[in-house]
């Protein structure tokens, strides 16, 4: 990916989502050609001349200065998240590109030891792209259940989180406000991307579903970054109905996420959650029981 691009289309993507009277801009009743902003009303917001403001837009300017940036993201109202990722294309765009061939990831043992201890919660654990490394089985079950439980251990057989939220009619079907859990799909690879814009796999994943999802190429061109925290989806899960989840994701030091479904106790998600759980581990034994017989 082009980190200097990015950079301008996220600024750009910002700046028309500002509106005068947001700032403060007096406008005199003149007609707006463009949405949002000018560029050099945000210019002088950020106290930088309207032709250096202009370059980085358009990814003539690779060493913007800490400084610049943070008053840009001052300017921009940006949020915590999006002031990062701000210095993250920044950054990228600074350095060399180098493109490798990417390793497989791998699960470390202290994640798979936290997977372990966690039982009878659903848990999943993503790599950086999005890809189920490991699942525990109510994971497996709450998440992906018409998939193979061993899919992630065959690193070109793994299910990608992307790839089903935008192809797979399960797991749309899954999510009662399926746009909401495509929004922080998307926010999420967009983050990633700040912050590892030479990976080939993340670029040619992106380009794949840009091209088979319009949904995809929509929401990836507004440049929404996840801002972090617990979030609650209504799920409705084929086997136990309705479900209202809180999923945690976990950050590893290896950039992967360890994905934790919950649900209120004493509520009737817990007791959906549970029938859930307590169907397929009993199912897996009864398998387990069969084999060894």
């Amino acid at each position: 990916m082009n980190s200097r691009r990015q950079l301008g289309e996220f600024l750009q993507t910002r700046r028309s989502q500002l509106r005068p009277e947001d700032v403060g801009v007096a406008t005199y009743g003149d007609r707006r050609r463009v949405p949002g902003l000018r560029r050099e009303e945000l210019a002088l917001l950020a106290g930088v001349s309207a032709s250096y403001y202009s370059r980085l837009e358009q990814g003539q300017a690779p060493n913007a200065s800490p400084d610049v940036l943070d008053a840009l993201a001052r300017a921009l109202r940006l949020d915590d998240a999006e002031c990062r990722h701000l210095h993250d294309l920044a950054a990228a765009g600074r350095r060399r590109s180098t493109v490798r061939r990417a390793a497989p990831e791998r699960v470390s043992p202290a994640t798979r030891q936290l997977v372990a201890v966690l039982g009878d919660v659903p848990v999943l654990v993503l790599g950086r792209r999005g890809d189920v490394l490991t699942w525990n089985t109510p994971g497996h079950a709450l998440y992906a259940g018409h998939l193979a439980l061993d899919s992630p251990d065959t690193p070109r057989q793994r299910p990608n989180m992307a790839r089903l939220v935008f192809q797979d009619a399960h797991t749309r079907d899954l999510y009662a406000d399926w746009p909401a859990k495509a929004r922080g799909v998307v926010a999420t690879l967009r983050m990633t991307s700040g912050r590892h814009p030479d990976d080939p796999l993340l670029t040619a994943l992106v380009g794949e579903l840009t091209v088979k999802s319009p949904e995809f190429a929509t929401m990836w061109a507004d440049h929404r970054i996840k801002t972090g925290g617990d979030t609650v989806y209504e799920m409705r899960h084929p086997l136990v109905g309705a479900m209202r989840v809180t999923q945690q994701t976990l950050r590893t030091t290896d950039d992967q996420s360890v994905v934790v479904a919950t649900t209120e106790p004493g509520s009737p998600s817990h007791s959906a959650m549970r029938l859930l759980v307590h169907s397929v581990l009993t199912g897996q034994a009864s398998r387990r029981t069969r084999i060894t017989s």
